[in-house]
């Protein structure tokens, strides 16, 4: 007799949810990520300084435009790889991703003018929306419910600790052999590995999929793609919640991306300098990860989420209002735990919310969303840059982020079915007393 974690899918086929139980094809998938990740990390760092440098780019906006274009095209990848992997399935989207990533290095070293920069990040916005939604997806299907927030806080934590590696040896590179040679040589090796690797050894998760729609109600089984993004954009107060965060999250992030390293080499620190403080951010981000993801499974998302933004919006302000290396090191550092309070939670707060069935679809929508804030904000912060200088860029993107977190704490509800019996029971004492 068949546990209750144990269903048949197929003549021979067992599937089993959770981490212990699929903790080789969750390894590999985390390794996966990483190298999704590091192909970013390459460009985060020195792309802001290629612009000026060697493209003679004056205008913020026009240097940020790489980002505008990563951002848009990573938004409706994410959009395209939710639903697609619903219907061909995850490993197939996984695959295609990474072809997309092959050109990118080439691209960026051989390119005449800033267009092909562009280009290039066209590509990668493509490369990343396939493959770390898919990664994502895949994690959740392979856990199940009671572990989604510690699965989704290994998985950011592997991609945002390659970015941080591979932005602090890009900044390496960059001051040994040109600001060519990090994309080149760091976005060759992970393109190459990660590509191999989805191929030859990543298994389809659609049967854990179905295993956990047989637990859920059948009532919520089937919705169309438009009621999908409907509830996620919009109608279901705790999605809309975690989608405006996502959103804000990452436009803050495009601003730390391609305005920070200018303003602080503006105020004379090295390229060594700006380097470290560019890799302190996601890797303290990616650190605290493997914290906070397990930490919403027993808290729950909600707070997690708004004290994050908060801290967030309060860390980006406090960029403006210090000066000097290590205050600016500080300030990161608290940028770094807010984004990892919020990133984990509002990907598991997706899985609590959507139905099996249509969650893939969900996170896709989400995704899109989340990632228009990387185009946003570079244009955003462009924009103010040039009209009223980079400190104002800066704080402003800080209030906005602190608004997003108040919009957060009263306009969504708790997700996390563990946290809520809590409540519950907690409720059912005190009434008892």
């Amino acid at each position: 007799m068949l546990s209750p974690n144990v269903i048949p899918v197929s003549k021979g086929v067992d599937v089993r949810l959770g981490v212990r139980e699929n903790w080789k094809q969750f390894s590999l998938l985390v390794l996966i990520n990483a190298f999704v990740g590091s192909m970013v990390g390459a460009e985060r760092v020195v792309l802001p300084l290629l612009a000026e440098q060697e493209f003679g780019l004056v205008s913020r906006v026009a240097i940020l435009s790489f980002i505008v274009s990563f951002g848009l095209t990573k938004a409706f990848a994410n959009l395209f790889a939710g639903r697609m992997s619903d219907r061909l399935g995850r490993k197939r989207v996984l695959v295609a991703g990474w072809l997309f990533a092959l050109p990118i290095p080439l691209l960026i070293f051989f390119a005449p003018s800033w267009q092909w920069i562009v280009l290039a990040n066209i590509l990668l916005g493509l490369n990343q929306g396939l493959c770390w939604s898919t990664t994502v997806i895949m994690k959740i299907d392979l856990v199940g419910p009671k572990h989604r927030g510690f699965a989704m806080g290994l998985n950011e934590a592997a991609g945002y600790l390659a970015v941080s590696l591979a932005a602090l040896g890009s900044g390496y590179l960059a001051g040994r052999f040109g600001l060519r040679s990090a994309p080149l040589w760091i976005g060759a090796i992970s393109g190459v590995m990660g590509l191999l690797l989805s191929a030859a050894f990543v298994k389809e998760s659609l049967h854990h999929v179905r295993h956990e729609a047989t637990t859920k109600q059948m009532s919520e089984e089937s919705l169309a793609f438009w009621s999908v993004f409907w509830q996620t954009s919009w109608s279901n107060r705790a999605l809309f919640s975690v989608t405006q965060a996502g959103m804000i999250n990452n436009l803050n992030d495009g601003m730390a991306w391609g305005l920070l390293p200018l303003y602080f080499a503006s105020h004379g620190l090295s390229l060594k300098q700006v380097s470290i403080l560019g890799a302190l951010y996601p890797a303290v981000w990616g650190i605290t990860q493997l914290g906070t993801g397990a930490l919403s499974d027993r808290l729950g998302r909600k707070g997690l989420i708004a004290s994050g933004m908060f801290v967030q919006g309060a860390s980006i302000i406090g960029l403006v209002i210090t000066g000097g290396f290590f205050r600016w090191a500080l300030c990161g550092m608290l940028l770094g735990v807010g984004t990892a309070m919020v990133y984990p939670a509002l990907l598991a707060a997706i899985g609590d919310v959507a139905h099996p069935s249509w969650r893939a679809s969900s996170v896709g929508v989400y995704r899109l969303w989340r990632d228009c804030g990387y185009a946003l904000g570079a244009l955003l912060a462009g924009a103010l840059a040039d009209a009223l200088g980079m400190a104002w860029a800066i704080a402003g993107v800080g209030m906005l982020t602190v608004l997003s977190g108040t919009v957060v704490l009263f306009v969504m509800y708790e997700t996390n079915p563990a946290s809520l019996s809590r409540i519950v029971r907690s409720t059912d004492l005190e009434v008892k007393k």
